[in-house]
């Protein structure tokens, strides 16, 4: 077929019309099947857009069934296209391979979207610069994890597990003769849960080395690509980049895990428990000069004169108190006014009467002001708490509140502090049942709190 006859087949139209706007397909594109025609007669092709490029994966074969010529390096011959005999200057989009200006209009890529070699290959070397960017930022994130977090991990294991073990033999000791086998039983405990967070540590790092490590390598081969291969070479290599993005991928994100925390729980043991509460309670001197600190009572209480006495009032009887910062102005608490910071404690409160209270401890930092839970006994991060109403006991912590199984109520409620220990017990002094014990380090110090809803609550004073 003569050109004259090609040409009247495609009839090639301009991409401007007479306002000078380009052309556009359906897809908002500049028509490709409407090329101007350069200098030599040869239709040229108008670039896509560069999200529309980012979209299509070039297919990775052979780029031009017609092409010859050795590949070539910016400014050297980029090969010659056999069925047009112009150069290889232009790169199919949709095919992924090298044509010439001619191929677009009247050869094989016809309709396709085409882009300048140049301008393909800037956009390739531009995303190959976001990748290793994003990939030194990740191998950043990695080595702070590696040297912040699990270091952190580390040393909380050493302090935790210490303070386990510490805790085990302060109760092994008031009880040594009656509680030797469980005594041994939790320290094993204690050991296997160290092992299982310590064996935890050393995979996390053992991990993240690896992931590290891969992170390197991959992005050495992304820098060598991208500084020793030439244009032509480069748009030929995406198939290959892809595999090493997705690689980089794999290794994924960092991020803390409870699987790291050491389980202050693996040194429970009911029999150890209960012979150290019997024991503290019959030995232990109670905390005789506790008292309730009239600045912190709140106008819905009163307080007797020896200051150890807490009663609800009703309406009619409350009177305005003087404005104390310390003060609770809408929840009826009070709180002792000696901080617990250290050591082993023990204070025990008469229940009766009383139908609706709250006994435990708090941060002194904890909100006086409003009625929001903030100021609220168990609704906070900064207090916890032993509740009892409507003939139900539970368990109040952070608004998390846990029902208790209590048979029988105690007449006398004996609270035991190991500040150290991090372990706080609510008990029936009578018998030496437990109520309810809790473990966790103690970041503040502590102060004995109470809340009365109904008649009284007493402070024993043994």
């Amino acid at each position: 077929m003569s050109a004259q006859a090609t040409d009247s087949e495609l009839t090639p139209v301009s991409l401007q019309d007479g306002d000078g706007e380009p052309r556009l397909n359906s897809a908002g594109l500049p028509s490709t099947t409407s090329l101007p025609r350069g200098q030599d007669g040869n239709a040229g092709t108008q670039d896509p857009d560069p999200s529309e490029e980012s979209r299509l994966k070039p297919s990775g074969g052979r780029e031009h069934s017609g092409e010859a010529g050795e590949e070539a390096g910016p400014g050297e011959a980029v090969g010659q296209c056999v069925d047009h005999e112009s150069e290889l200057n232009w790169f199919c989009i949709t095919e992924g391979k090298r044509v010439c200006s001619q191929c677009p209009i009247v050869g094989s890529c016809r309709g396709h979207s085409v882009s300048p070699v140049e301008r393909r290959a800037a956009a390739v070397r531009d995303r190959l610069v976001d990748v290793c960017e994003k990939l030194q930022l990740q191998a950043q994130r990695i080595e702070r994890f590696l040297s912040d977090t699990l270091s952190t991990r580390e040393h909380g294991l050493q302090v935790a597990a210490s303070s386990a073990r510490e805790q085990c033999v302060r109760w092994g000791a008031g009880v040594r003769g009656a509680v030797e086998e469980a005594e041994q039983w939790v320290l094993e405990a204690v050991q296997r849960e160290d092992e299982r967070v310590r064996n935890s540590l050393l995979t996390q790092r053992a991990h993240w080395a690896q992931g590290l490590g891969r992170l390197g390598t991959l992005r050495a081969e992304l820098v060598r690509l991208l500084t020793e291969t030439t244009d032509s070479q480069l748009v030929s290599s995406s198939q290959e980049m892809s595999e090493r993005v997705e690689q980089a991928e794999g290794v994924g994100e960092p991020h803390d895990s409870d699987k790291l925390t050491f389980d202050l729980r693996c040194c429970e043991s009911p029999l150890l428990m209960s012979m150290w509460v019997s024991a503290t309670i019959l030995s232990h001197p109670a905390e005789n000069s506790l008292c309730f600190d009239e600045g912190t009572v709140s106008p819905l209480l009163s307080l007797s004169d020896d200051g150890r006495c807490l009663t609800f009032l009703p309406r009619r009887q409350r009177q305005p108190r003087l404005y104390n910062p310390g003060r609770f102005d809408s929840w009826p608490n009070a709180l002792c006014g000696r901080a617990l910071a250290s050591g082993l404690h023990r204070w025990t409160l008469s229940l009766e009467g009383s139908q609706a209270f709250k006994v435990g401890v708090c941060y002194g930092s904890m909100e006086r002001k409003g009625s929001g839970n903030a100021a609220r006994l168990g609704y906070n991060t900064g207090s916890w708490v032993l509740s009892y109403y409507e003939s139900k006991f539970c368990f109040s912590h952070a608004g998390r509140h846990l029902a208790l199984p209590v048979l029988c109520r105690p007449k006398w409620l004996a609270v035991l502090l190991d500040f150290q220990g991090g372990t706080l017990v609510f008990a029936d002094r009578e018998s030496g049942a437990v109520l309810h014990a809790h473990h966790q380090a103690f970041s503040e110090a502590l102060y004995p709190a109470c809340a009365v809803a109904h008649q009284s609550l007493h402070l024993l004073s043994h």
